[in-house]
């Protein structure tokens, strides 16, 4: 049963009481609208002012870029080859090498004698010229390495290398012309050597046939 009163004074003082308590629910209703208003509008504003964003990598993981050659470090490798190609000994010993004629002349296995007669008579023009004459042996050497080398990658094929003849050697002994012999033997592009006519330097310089160069 529902409640009872005395007088009309309690009913009024109770509908009092009931509206009094629906307006506190409908103002913290408000405040509570209002309140989420004020949030969506401040999250809307740092979105707008933040701009774009994007999540940030799993710390989990650590991902390394594979990072590219150097050219220093490519250029230290070319150079590390040409120091290896141009490793050619003091203590080689050719004379088991040299054709036993006259001028002693060299050819490799496979390279026919018409090869060195061709290169006496001066069938192939000579395209360059190296002159060792005044140098100290280990820099005629490197000179004589690093000249054969440029010489086939440009694609040269007869060169003449000047030795001289020793004549201010002491004892007047050839030592450089015979350093030459063992040297150019030990390079790969040579494939066979002359001494010179009378014409291009004779005893003090020798015609030298390199391989094609497949560049």
């Amino acid at each position: 049963m529902g409640a009872t009163f005395s007088s009309l004074a309690d009913l009024q003082e109770v509908r009092k009481a009931l509206a009094e308590q629906r307006a506190r629910e409908a103002a913290q209703a408000l405040e509570r609208q209002q309140q989420e208003r004020r949030t969506q509008s401040e999250q809307d504003l740092f979105r707008k002012a933040a701009g774009a964003v994007q999540p940030l990598p799993d710390k989990g993981r650590v991902l390394l870029k594979q990072e590219r050659s150097a050219p220093r470090e490519m250029q230290y490798q070319r150079d590390e080859q040409a120091v290896l190609q141009e490793a050619i000994s003091d203590e080689f010993d050719v004379a088991t090498l040299l054709d036993t004629d006259e001028h002693l002349s060299f050819r490799r296995p496979g390279i026919g004698p018409d090869v060195t007669r061709k290169l006496r008579r001066g069938d192939w023009t000579i395209q360059r010229q190296l002159d060792l004459h005044g140098l100290r042996r280990d820099d005629a050497r490197e000179r004589l390495g690093q000249f054969i080398r440029e010489a086939h990658r440009q694609g040269l094929r007869c060169v003449r290398v000047v030795h001289g003849k020793g004549l201010g050697s002491p004892g007047k002994t050839p030592v450089l012309k015979n350093r030459v012999h063992a040297w150019l033997v030990q390079k790969q592009e040579v494939l066979a050597f002359v001494q010179a006519r009378p014409a291009d330097g004779g005893a003090g310089a020798l015609v030298v046939l390199l391989m094609a160069s497949r560049g």
